[in-house]
């Protein structure tokens, strides 16, 4: 069955690598901190002073994905960059890992550290959550820049087949035992999705090692396995998908500034999703990265940063809304 996989997988790789022209560091240089939130604990980067920006990622990464980029706004702002429940650093509790449990942890982090007017900068599941809880709490968000984000026209699809080549895989993740022995068992996420699919140029040793350690042990990935359980395909599951939908009905109508970044061929949002977002939401700078898949932080971390940076800029000298 893994073989299978495989095989479906090698057909959604792009042609060839394509390097990019800037040096990419592996390194970390910040310290963590940690806050008790509900019934554990959450690692996080605080970094800078000033207004609030607020790095969210996705499956399966932790903080370390924004690593190339915080330091391009610590000059001017405050950075944190958050461990989503059960990865990176953060506590592993006994828990479902479902969206809306993520949902509580990252509300009650949010609490913890007092966090308002944020800017917030969002990827994959991070960008669900982050639109979330920004519709939720307009008044404690400024703006919003997102990328490979899980939101219309992208997301929710109506069936496997709508997904093309990927829906057989996601199919099989969604499968009791499949999805089991492709994750838990073999790393799935973090050894094909991310090394293989996800970022376009060679992740070094470093790399590599920083984004398999926190989920070193079978038992350790259980949030990897749930995640993709939790995209709304066909209507399931049904919460999500309404969290989804509502979460782009607010992306349509709210005036705040919005940032968004986007690629080619990339993967949640290909190039129709990318020019339906840009052609529907007010208020968007679009930056477009070029060649990419869906970790774009890896192959485009300075034009990241410096587009953010200079987006950060514009908005402190607008007044307030």
């Amino acid at each position: 069955m893994i073989a299978a996989i495989y095989v479906i997988l090698a057909s959604l790789s792009l042609a060839a690598p394509v390097e990019p022209t800037q040096e990419v560091s592996a390194a970390f240089p910040f310290e963590k901190q940690t806050v008790e939130v509900l019934d554990s604990s959450m690692a996080f980067v605080d970094e800078g002073s000033g207004p609030v920006v607020l790095f969210l990622h996705g499956n399966p990464t932790s903080s370390y994905l924004w690593r190339n980029i915080i330091l391009y706004v610590t000059n001017t702002h405050r950075a944190i960059a958050v461990d989503l429940i059960g990865m990176g650093d953060s506590a592993k509790p006994d828990i479902d890992y479902r969206f809306e449990t993520h949902a509580a942890y990252l509300d009650a982090f949010i609490r913890a550290l007092d966090l308002k007017d944020m800017v917030l900068v969002v990827h994959d599941w991070g960008s669900a959550l982050g639109m979330r809880y920004a519709r939720l709490n307009e008044d404690k968000v400024r703006a919003l820049a997102f990328m490979e984000a899980i939101v219309p026209p992208g997301l929710p699809v109506t069936s496997y087949e709508a997904m093309g080549e990927t829906g057989e895989m996601f199919r099989k993740l969604r499968t009791p035992g499949i999805g089991e022995e492709m994750v838990l068992e073999n790393n799935f996420f973090v050894e094909v999705v991310l090394f293989e699919l996800g970022v376009i140029r060679t992740l070094s040793a470093s790399e590599r090692e920083a984004y398999r350690r926190p989920f070193s042990t079978p038992g350790s990935r259980k949030p990897t396995l749930v995640w993709p359980r939790e995209i709304p395909i066909a209507g399931s599951p049904a919460d999500v998908e309404a969290t989804v939908l509502a979460n782009g009905k607010w992306l349509t109508a709210t005036p705040i500034p919005k940032l968004y970044f986007f690629v080619t061929p990339g993967a949640l949002n290909p190039p129709p999703v990318a020019k339906a977002l840009v052609s529907s939401l007010n208020n968007l700078t679009a930056v477009d990265l070029g060649v990419g898949s869906h970790f774009v932080q890896e192959d485009h971390p300075d034009r990241i940063g410096s587009a953010l940076s200079g987006w950060l800029a514009g908005l402190e000298t607008k007044p307030d809304r």
